[in-house]
């Protein structure tokens, strides 16, 4: 039998990071729909699309290839044939994916994909809509969630380690921003499933998240 785990959540969340972990330890094929949708934004950001304008979003979409591939058991993003994994994390390419994962067109050219990969191996994904649209039929469903000011800590703690001078406020302020604009989208908004569980990190460190979250797992399969 083949098994699908969702974890949904909000940005800053540790859902990458953790599903990730998860994955390896169950030996499942760990599936990153939000760098997916980063990716699809780096393409845009390339062509100088405006995120704002719908049409010129729908016709880009026509002309971007994205697929899969593991390397030495890293997940590696492959945009028109070009490795861009290591520019993913960049700040402005993550706000230009939440602006532009709004659009219909955008989202149901990702969410086929999503959708034959669980169809033909054990996954895990994470992102904002994984158990309420993307599988609505997966085996277990994860909302892992924390408070603003612990995801806004973890991000400047991150960031002062790459050797960055970062603004504790003003991330917090983008986190916010968001969470309204992931919350408030008209194309599948983010929300826990009635059927999934829920997982507050906050005063928990990531060793005990990832215990928690395969015991759930452990329960439900």
């Amino acid at each position: 039998m083949i098994y699908s785990i969702a974890i949904d959540g909000p940005a800053g969340a540790g859902k990458s990071t953790i599903a990730k972990a998860v994955a390896q330890k169950l030996q499942y094929i760990y599936v990153d729909t939000g760098a997916m949708y980063r990716a699809i934004a780096i393409y845009f950001i390339k062509n100088k699309v405006d995120s704002s304008d719908e049409d010129a979003i729908n016709k880009a979409c026509e002309n971007v290839n994205i697929t899969i591939e593991y390397l030495d058991g890293e997940q590696q993003v492959i945009l028109n044939g070009e490795n861009i994994t290591s520019i993913l994390r960049n700040e402005e390419v993550g706000k230009i994916a939440s602006k532009t994962s709004v659009y219909a067109k955008v989202r149901n050219k990702l969410v086929e994909l999503q959708r034959e990969l669980a169809r033909t191996t054990d996954v895990i994904m994470d992102g904002r809509d994984i158990g309420t649209t993307v599988l609505p039929h997966a085996n277990v469903k994860i909302y892992l969630t924390a408070s603003v000011e612990a995801r806004a800590s973890r991000r400047f703690k991150e960031l002062e380690e790459k050797g960055e001078c970062p603004n504790f406020d003003v991330i917090k302020n983008d986190i916010e921003n968001r969470d309204y604009q992931d919350m408030n989208r008209e194309n599948s908004p983010l929300r826990q499933s009635d059927d999934a569980v829920l997982v507050d990190s906050s005063e928990i460190d990531l060793n005990e998240t990832i215990d928690t979250i395969i015991k759930i797992i452990n329960e439900n399969l």
